[in-house]
């Protein structure tokens, strides 16, 4: 389809606008979280993106976690994993068994000890999955697009609804959780459906939330963002840690 002068503007335009909205939109930790999680820093990524389906270098990337977590960790072992054991701390601390409602990074790692395949999704999921592993830490990757307003890490409650990514229906009371000005949109165990990414995301919002030390989370931070401009195109980066 050739688009007029006038169709090409409008469309250059959103998308200037769009980017400007992701990169003045501000994420904050509520004194809530940062009272009973002292050691909590959260590394904040904004990017302007593609998005393709996962290609082979990536996935050999995600491919060499599995083998390493598979030699490093066993199913009793990985819940002692520095960055792990702190979400998890984190869970207990509001109320919440991280046993039964397991960390994103946990799950992921418990998989690979396992030896049961991880799924090829995208390419923003799979590098999110990448830096997962490496680091321990719960990540959270939104379409920035389908984020309403500022968002605020606070803690779920039981009014709260949120339909967990594959998962439905998401029971978040106790969890840390991520909200804008519609509802949640991301916990360690789960993102939303409202916020989630697709082939179709241009506008890239991480968190990477560190509730104790592991890999040191400028490091962390900053490898995210050369596998996001080395996969993913990225531009427009901005990033800084809370």
């Amino acid at each position: 389809m050739i688009l007029s002068h006038q169709e090409f503007d409008k469309t250059e335009y959103l998308h200037y606008l769009r980017s400007k909205i992701c990169n003045t939109m501000k994420v904050s930790i509520s004194p809530t979280v940062s009272d009973a999680c002292p050691e909590l820093q959260a590394g904040i990524i904004k990017a302007t993106v593609v998005n393709t389906p996962t290609g082979d270098e990536l996935w050999n990337e995600l491919q060499s976690e599995v083998a390493r977590i598979s030699a490093t960790y066993t199913t009793d072992t990985l819940s002692k994993r520095a960055a792990i054991a702190a979400t998890r701390k984190a869970y207990k601390t509001f109320g919440k068994d991280p046993a039964r409602y397991r960390v994103s990074s946990e799950a992921l790692c418990r998989r690979a000890i396992r030896g049961l395949d991880l799924y090829r999704i995208n390419t923003l999921v799979d590098l999110i999955n990448v830096v997962s592993m490496r680091s321990g830490y719960s990540i959270g990757g939104f379409d920035a697009d389908r984020i309403e307003g500022d968002m605020t890490l606070g803690v779920g409650s039981a009014d709260d609804v949120f339909h967990g990514i594959g998962r439905g229906l998401l029971n978040i009371e106790g969890m840390p959780v991520y909200r804008d000005n519609v509802g949640g949109v991301g916990t360690p165990t789960s993102d939303e459906e409202r916020t989630k990414i697709t082939m179709e995301t241009t506008h890239l919002l991480i968190t990477i939330n560190a509730y104790g030390s592991e890999m040191p989370l400028d490091e962390c931070v900053e490898w995210t963002v050369d596998l996001l401009r080395k996969y993913a195109q990225a531009t427009d980066v901005e990033s800084y840690i809370i």
